[in-house]
């Protein structure tokens, strides 16, 4: 063994240079074969990481074409991928990885005669339909990944969703599979009877397919389960059908269909032809309150015969974990009645509203009839049941937002049983893992017996004996009540070596024959549903035995992610009580689970950067990986301050979204200063870093003679030495100096008295005062005495405004930001000892106090201070609240202000108050601006290495809905950077809130 191991060791780099050499040569594709960007695509959102031969993300599918010639002769194997969304460990292996979601992604063709749409693999579902939908219809199997899962992988997984009780799974709605085989065949499998008299290699494999099913026909029917969620092996009994919903309505055979569910295996998807539906006329959504998972689950056979679209479960602990993110608390908080154990919701749709509002009333008739009255709450809005189901969808990553060692594994999640044995089922797992020390996280589709249940185990210590032990005694049951093992999210590396159990060993051998057909040289996706390895085979784990995290002293406190874990009681230690060498940092990097939610475009935030690149290296998932890999050795020594590490980071514009709408809670943004005050303390910073980072110092020089400091705009040729010299592109222009700084023309009193304090930060005091002038006219006006924070008198630096650290935090210097932050809390303690509200203009200044603050070890009076900072709109729309806002305000010439929200903003869920506010103002129309970043995000904007970037990123929806604003409507936005993107890229003059309030004073 010893002296086998180098072979192969060279035999597989020789093979991986040979085919990054070839692939170069001759394709147009992005050829991705570092060891950076291996690592990123080495993973799923399963528990495996293996590292693949390498990447090409294919332009063209002639891409393809070739790579699969090269791979065949160079004996690589291949894995078509989309999302990477697999929880099963389906799109991982040692192979050449096929990206399809970058380039291949088109709609090929729309007949909306036939009902049908024709698309390429990389298309993502929410994207589909959302082109669809102008047209009344859709494509209804709408799994809980919709915002990033690609079509081409649902068909390899043979997904199911959330209403697959209506309109069945993907199987039930592919017409026909463009495919490549590996041997360069190339065909389209679609209704058998277009396909026999094919006199090429494809008729010849259809015959033998039939061969095939005619002498494992009593097989088929004898051990394939009857039920709708069965997703494992192949779909041989396409021959003899045993689904309880036919796969072709007059029973034909559709070849297509043995493609459904093959994970890749068999071939490459080129196109696929999909079945429509039309867009439901009406829904209405009924959540039913229980106080326990069982009386949940004893309900679920009851509640189907009222023909429901939909029921979906949501357990306690999910609701728990939803009440704490505060993207998804809101939306929970108006769903429950008390404290419930379980939710289920129940959704109907039709033609008729006042039908679907009578089966709400049927629902409660019936839940009453069962023992529950008043436990439903009724949601019959649109907007009420898109942000449930958002949550919903969000079911699964939101339950590995667990902190700890011990997180919710995959391995016998989708289950499918008979409805009837539904509640014992539920009550005999649970019973199982309580024996094994754990317990389970549940959710997902009552309405078809198939539970997301996810038992907690700690895969770094005993959690792949315990697996194998639950899997086991699980497995028992399933088979017990006649169910399928795999039920919705496929077979994978997690679940194949269950198909032989599943399905009897002729029909194992079959599937072995059927992949001999197609794929002879066993080059696609091997290991996946014949010939697997075993489900707990640790070296292919993510957390393998010999995984570590590097000890690492940060620089910031990630305590909170350093805890111990009961996994019986779902409960966590204290922080810090971990056993972390990062001291937190590494878990927080772990909680990454790889779902790929950062993957969407048409709603949030995130990820700004990735949503113009779509690259999987510039996406929030792909630097959590990088940072994982680097932190725990596996990129090298010393990597985690590597340049490798560093382009990762590069396009992060520290937005904040992840931190609200990532479901497990990555704070890429805060992981990127810690990043950055570790790289500085190694390679120092640069002239262009350190002036952004001193602003604040050398900001009195500049008000002093902004002549001077403007004149980068005004001299030919400065803006190209700033360029050539600093990094500052040429063709952005700079803010302008001003000498009426907002503090030297304030009011210096201390007002022992204040009802509130005014912030004014670095650059609404120097460059726009009029911001911070027009606040405090607004607050005087609504009748508060305000006090303009300034230095305490003990302070060293008590001639220099205060800073929030912003420009220091955003060089990784965090010494020097805990220093302008010890400033502030010290300057502002009496004020919070007495309760007096602390107000800012700048969102990323002053929710700095709500965020960073809190991990610098500040100490028991910055916690408070956050607890009592607000923005400006936060302020006043909490006291127009609470009946205490005098505010009298006239209408303005402008009858409609179109409102771009601050990334800060979003992530604090602070755009509403000022749309509130804004509101006040009597006959003004406040229309949000749909946008993720505007781009500019402090300095990065301001850099010639990212301007296009900056600009691409604007220009995915900011710009052109400012361009299209009318002459006479208002701006408003409350960024510094967002109003400058605006006056640089559409020639328009965004205001503050402050100002249009201002203006609006009686």
């Amino acid at each position: 063994m010893d002296t086998l191991a180098p072979r192969i060791i060279v035999h597989a780099g020789q093979q991986r240079n040979a085919l990054s050499q070839r692939l170069a040569r001759e394709v147009q594709g992005e050829i991705l074969f570092s060891s950076g960007d291996r690592g990123r695509y080495a993973t799923d959102a399963s528990i495996y990481q293996v590292d693949p031969i390498g990447v090409l993300v294919p332009k063209t599918f002639d891409d393809i074409r070739i790579a699969v010639d090269i791979c065949r002769e160079l004996k690589a194997p291949i894995i078509a991928r989309g999302a990477g969304t697999s929880q099963c460990g389906q799109t991982v292996g040692h192979a050449l990885i096929l990206d399809n979601s970058k380039y291949l992604n088109q709609i090929v063709d729309l007949n909306l005669d036939a009902m049908t749409v024709t698309v390429e693999p990389g298309i993502v579902l929410d994207q589909l339909n959302a082109a669809l939908r102008p047209h009344g219809v859709w494509f209804p199997v709408d799994v809980s990944t919709a915002a990033q899962c690609t079509l081409g992988g649902m068909a390899g997984n043979n997904s199911c969703g959330s209403r697959s009780i209506a309109y069945g799974n993907m199987v039930h709605n592919v017409q026909a599979i463009d495919a490549l085989l590996s041997d360069g065949t190339e065909g389209c499998f679609q209704a058998m009877a277009q396909m026999l008299d094919d006199t090429s290699r494809l008729g010849a494999l259809v015959q033998s397919l039939r061969d095939i099913a005619t002498r494992e026909h009593e097989e088929i029917a004898r051990q394939v389960p009857n039920v709708l969620r069965r997703v494992g092996g192949y779909n041989l009994d396409i021959f003899n059908p045993q689904s309880v919903r036919p796969y072709t309505p007059d029973n034909s055979v559709n070849l297509a269909h043995l493609l459904v569910g093959s994970e890749g295996t068999l071939g490459i998807t080129r196109q696929i032809t999909l079945k429509l539906s039309p867009l439901p006329a009406n829904k209405v959504l009924g959540v039913v309150n229980f106080p326990s998972l069982r009386a949940a689950m004893e309900s679920a056979k009851h509640i189907v015969t009222l023909e429901p679209t939909a029921v979906e479960l949501v357990d306690h602990t999910m609701i728990t974990l939803g009440l704490g993110n505060p993207a998804f608390a809101p939306v929970i908080r108006q769903a429950l009645i008390g404290e419930p154990s379980a939710l289920l919701l129940v959704e109907f749709a039709g033609p008729s509203r006042d039908a679907q509002l009578h089966k709400l009333d049927q629902l409660a008739d019936l839940m009453g009839d069962l023992g529950h009255p008043g436990c439903v709450v009724r949601l019959p809005e649109a907007h009420q049941q898109q942000a449930l189901w958002g949550v919903r969808k969000a079911g699964l990553n939101i339950m590995m937002s667990m902190r700890g060692d011990g997180k919710p594994v995959s391995f016998i999640e989708d289950c499918a049983v008979p409805l009837e044995h539904l509640a014992d089922y539920t009550s005999r797992l649970t019973e199982i893992f309580h024996k094994h020390g754990t317990s389970g996280t549940w959710y997902a589709h009552a309405s078809v017996g198939t539970l997301h249940v996810r038992p907690i185990l700690d895969m770094r210590v005993d959690g792949a004996e315990k697996m194998r032990a639950i899997a086991e005694e699980a497995s028992a049951i399933v088979r017990e009540y006649k169910g399928a093992y795999s039920g919705e999210h496929g077979d994978g590396l997690v679940r194949s070596e269950w198909i032989s159990w599943q399905f009897g060993p002729r029909l194992a051998r079959a599937f072995e024959d059927i992949k001999a057909l197609f794929d002879p040289a066993g080059l696609m996706n091997p290991g996946k549903i014949v010939h697997p390895p075993k489900m707990d085979d640790v070296s292919l784990f993510r957390f393998k035995p010999s995984y570590q995290v590097l000890p690492f002293q940060p620089g910031l406190d990630w305590g909170a992610w350093n805890v111990t874990q009961n996994p019986r009681e779902q409960t966590s230690g204290p922080a810090g009580s971990g056993n972390d060498p990062a001291k937190g940092f590494g878990k927080a990097i772990e909680m990454c689970n790889n779902n790929g939610h950062c993957r969407k475009f048409d709603a949030g935030a995130m990820c700004p950067s990735y949503r113009v690149t779509r690259d999987e290296q510039h996406l929030t998932r792909g630097r959590a990986n990088t940072l994982r890999l680097a932190l725990s050795g596996q990129m090298g020594p010393n990597a985690f301050v590597s340049e490798e590490v560093r382009r990762s980071l590069d396009l992060c514009v520290g937005c904040k979204a992840c931190k609200r709408e990532c479901p497990t809670g990555v704070d890429m943004a805060r992981m990127k200063t810690e990043f950055l005050y570790q790289w500085q303390k190694q390679h120092g910073t640069t002239l262009k870093d350190r002036l952004i980072a001193t602003m604040p110092k050398w900001a009195g020089w500049a008000a002093r003679m902004p002549w001077l400091f403007n004149a980068r705009d005004t001299v030919p040729g400065a803006a190209w030495l700033s360029e050539k010299l600093l990094g500052f592109s040429a063709r952005r222009t700079l803010p302008r100096w001003r000498r009426d700084t907002f503090l030297s023309s304030a009011p210096a009193d201390h007002h022992d008295d204040a009802d509130v304090v005014l912030f004014a930060d670095t650059f609404n005091n120097y460059l726009e005062s009029e911001n911070a002038h027009a606040a405090l006219t607004v607050l005087s006006a609504a009748g508060y005495k305000v006090h303009v924070a300034r230095p305490a008198s003990h302070d060293a630096e008590r001639n220099r405004p205060l800073c929030c650290g912003r420009t220091y935090l955003s060089a990784g210097l965090l010494d020097e930001a805990k220093k302008e932050a010890s400033r502030v809390v010290s300057a502002l303690q009496p004020f919070v000892a007495r309760g007096v509200p602390v107000v800012g203009l700048e969102p990323s200044c002053l929710l700095s106090l709500r965020d960073e603050f809190l991990v610098m070890g500040l100490g028991e009076d910055a916690q408070a201070l956050a607890k009592q900072s607000f923005l400006f709109e936060e302020f006043l729309a909490k006291e127009h609240q609470a009946g205490r806002l005098n505010l009298p305000l006239k209408a303005l010439p402008q009858t409609r202000a179109l409102l771009h929200g601050h990334c800060h903003q979003k992530a604090f869920d602070a755009v509403r108050p000022v749309q509130q506010v804004l509101g006040l103002v009597p006959g003004l129309q406040v229309q949000l601006i749909e946008s993720s970043c505007c781009g500019m995000a402090g300095a990065f904007g301001y850099e010639a290495s990212h301007f296009d970037i900056s600009m691409k990123m604007a220009e995915l929806s900011l710009l052109p809905a400012v361009r299209s604003a009318g002459p006479d409507d208002l701006i408003v936005a409350d960024g510094t950077s967002c109003r400058h993107q605006i006056v640089d890229g559409a020639q328009r003059q965004a205001e503050h809130v402050a100002r249009v309030l201002e203006r609006a004073l009686a």
